[in-house]
């Protein structure tokens, strides 16, 4: 599905040998109201659908093989998967990825949740109603929810120890810009974790989640960082020297988005 208005026959050609349909629209509603149409369009759930997943374009990637992200959505185990999760304005699974097995796509809280889904007039509404009101309209009908990635597992790889050089040096540990950021990154991270503030996995943890296989890195981290994450500037080589991932892709595209900000 696009929401562009339109697309090249190329393309559509092309994907029409990847997919069952194509949907053309125009941005309205948000990512939201696109899904729904799809819902609405394709008839879904039909009698042989297993799952539903709803993704968006928010995301670079994937840097790594998709497959065994998805072989890991067990819905002996939830009903729907997300990828990652928040606290912030209220418990939530961040639905740029969204999955929904057999028990949860056949749900009455499905069917209404995605038949009250109107065309939204902000991004702060579709996250307040649709993104946390999904998530919150599924769980008080008694489906699991789970996720992939979760908030306290990521949270608790943010140790004392990782800042054991900056509290014992004598200043000349502090004096490297790069580690300064690396350390004032940690610092703001424990200092949120105690005091209960909540943080943004996709933005914040963007580090601690590609060293735990998450295969994604967020487009809006790199191309604005709205919450000044301090340490961004080493993705490119988290991605090239650890993982093993060539960033040029994702370089490339920055090249038509960034502005005023270097990669």
């Amino acid at each position: 599905m696009t929401n562009a208005g339109k697309i090249e026959p190329n393309a559509e050609a092309r994907l029409l040998t990847l997919c069952a349909g194509v949907l053309v629209r125009r941005n309205i509603g948000y990512d939201f109201g696109g899904w729904r149409d799809g819902i609405e369009t394709l008839n879904l759930p039909q009698a042989e659908t297993e799952e539903i997943i709803i993704v968006n374009d928010s995301v670079f990637g994937p840097v790594r093989p998709l497959e065994a992200t998805l072989l890991r959505l067990d819905y002996a185990e939830a009903d729907v998967w997300g990828l990652t999760e928040s606290w912030q304005r209220r418990y939530h699974l961040q639905s740029y990825f969204v999955a929904f097995g057999p028990r949860a796509i056949r749900s009455a809280a499905f069917r209404k949740f995605w038949a009250q889904v109107i065309p939204a007039p902000s991004k702060a509404y579709v996250i307040g109603k649709y993104e946390i009101g999904m998530t919150q309209a599924m769980i008080k009908a008694g489906l699991r929810v789970s996720v992939l990635w979760p908030y306290e597992m990521l949270t608790k790889q943010i140790s004392r120890d990782q800042l054991t050089e900056y509290l014992a040096g004598d200043g000349s540990t502090r004096n490297d810009p790069l580690d300064l950021t690396r350390w004032l990154h940690v610092l703001r991270l424990r200092d949120a974790i105690a005091r209960r503030k909540p943080l943004n996995p996709t933005s914040d943890l963007w580090r601690h989640l590609l060293l735990s296989g998450y295969p994604f890195i967020k487009r809006e981290l790199l191309r604005d960082n709205p919450t000044r994450v301090e340490d961004v500037g080493d993705w490119a080589d988290v991605l090239r020297d650890t993982l093993g991932v060539d960033p040029g892709p994702i370089i490339a595209d920055l090249r038509t988005m960034l502005k005023g900000d270097a990669p």
